[in-house]
């Protein structure tokens, strides 16, 4: 029996809502085997972050090539990666090895405001990573940093899409949760050729807080598995979607998100109890 398996490159979230801890169990629950070479760790919980303490580039290197001389992941993501250098050790190792499934999530800031991107890494990612993905996943917020195009509407995105996929993203996913809509939220990707929405029904609640990790890990969960981007991305959707509408209502900020709650309701749909 082969196992997929994929890689996370990520923070870690000490609330183990978002960053690695995120992804793994969305890779568990997704049927992929989880490995991650970590780049932070924070100090956090669903009232923000109090602290970043980063990993040296070297450090993630030796966990990137650990993974790579050993155990190949079907397909990579990458989260919060902090700084220029830690991206540009990051985008070596994903050319020394060849990965082609590599989804980046930009993560920039933490649901609290906290900024969990260096203001000069930005211009590594652009220059060094993106070019190396087969997707990308910025919500609104981080797609404008990312495009300098100021998104109000789906023209916006739309052209914010073209400028990232021009940098190099195979396929981009702009996220629609920090859309102005009241009752939608819709996903737009773009594969150099043509639009796609993903549509899902706009949840009233505090409780998001790794909402973005969980999407890009399931997406890369997909991936891994042999689906395609579209595929993947469809998914994906009714992942999070079944994650936030199932909140485990804990914390007392931006709680997490219910990783189980998709497998739950396809237990209960095929009658395997309540």
């Amino acid at each position: 029996m082969k196992v997929n398996k994929a890689l996370t490159i990520a923070g870690s979230d000490s609330g183990g809502g978002a960053g690695i801890q995120a992804d793994l169990k969305t890779f568990q629950e997704l049927g992929v085997f989880g490995m991650s070479a970590l780049t932070a760790v924070t100090a956090q919980n669903t009232k923000g972050v109090q602290g970043v303490y980063p990993m040296t580039a070297e450090a993630v290197s030796a966990q990137i090539q650990s993974i790579g001389e050993d155990l190949r992941p079907d397909a990579v993501k990458t989260g919060m990666l902090f700084s220029a250098v830690i991206i540009e050790s990051v985008s070596n190792e994903i050319v020394r090895y060849g990965w082609k499934n590599v989804v980046i999530d930009p993560v920039m800031i933490a649901k609290g405001g906290a900024s969990l991107l260096q203001n000069e890494a930005i211009l590594a990612m652009k220059k060094h990573l993106i070019p190396l993905s087969l997707v990308i996943t910025p919500n609104i917020p981080e797609a404008e940093v990312l495009t300098d195009i100021r998104i109000r509407s789906l023209e916006d995105k739309r052209e914010a899409a073209k400028k990232l996929h021009h940098l190099g993203a195979k396929n981009v996913i702009i996220k629609g949760g920090h859309d102005e809509a009241k009752d939608i939220a819709a996903d737009l990707l773009f594969d150099g050729e043509r639009f796609s929405e993903f549509k899902s029904s706009r949840i009233q609640t505090a409780n998001t807080h790794g909402t973005g990790c969980t999407y890009s890990a399931a997406i890369t969960a997909g991936l891994a598995d042999g689906l395609t981007v579209p595929e993947a991305v469809d998914r994906a959707k009714k992942f999070i979607q079944a994650a936030i509408e199932n909140d485990l209502g804990i914390g007392s900020g931006h709680g997490p998100t219910n990783h189980w709650a998709f497998n739950k309701r396809k237990k209960e749909a095929e009658g395997y109890g309540c």
